[in-house]
């Protein structure tokens, strides 16, 4: 028992030497640059990504896709008809619209919105439009469903209302923001 004891205390010291100069060292100073070249954002939709495309289809049954609106400032918002969260938001969605849909930011000339709906009933989601006064162009739908879809799952939706802001460039600015929120962000954005 005896005989333990010098070799522990000699790994403590060993350690107590070793973390004295490990936390004498000064760090280096890391520079952070940003990704100036295209092929070094990487795809994803995480802040700082690029955001992967969605093709879905519009209530004309146009195939709309999100990488069409590069050069504008977007929120993508990923809601339902049925969802009643999603439609308590919509009335604020549409001001928001209206209040920066013809200014200029920094990285993007106007904003707009890109509806994306899960839901399964096309009359539902068409009804739903019409009665919140959605009038931006940019409504699609996943008819597959929130559970099902493919864009759900690759955007990480687990629950809606959900949303995620890009610039002109395709680059995620913030996921989740709300009501004030999202127009401070906005806001820091404009030129």
């Amino acid at each position: 028992m005896k005989a333990t004891h010098p070799i522990v205390l000699a790994i403590l010291i060993l350690f107590s030497a070793h973390a004295q100069l490990v936390y004498s060292q000064q760090p280096e100073e890391i520079i952070l640059e940003p990704a100036s070249e295209p092929d070094r954002i990487t795809t994803g939709i995480h802040i700082g990504q690029r955001a992967p495309d969605i093709e879905l289809e519009s209530p004309s049954g146009e195939t709309m896709s999100l990488s069409s609106l590069r050069g504008k400032m977007v929120l993508i918002d990923f809601w339902a008809a049925w969802c009643p969260p999603c439609r308590r938001q919509n009335p604020h969605l549409r001001e928001l619209y209206h209040q920066y849909k013809d200014k200029e930011f920094i990285n993007g000339s106007g904003f707009t919105i890109f509806s994306v709906s899960f839901d399964r009933d096309r009359e539902d989601w068409i009804a739903a439009i019409a009665q919140d006064s959605l009038d931006w162009e940019y409504q699609v739908v996943d008819p597959e469903g929130m559970r099902a879809s493919g864009v759900a799952s690759r955007w990480l939706v687990e629950s809606i209302p959900h949303n995620t802001l890009i610039d002109g460039d395709g680059i995620v600015l913030s996921v989740g923001w709300r009501g004030s929120y999202l127009e401070e962000k906005l806001d820091e954005y404009l030129k």
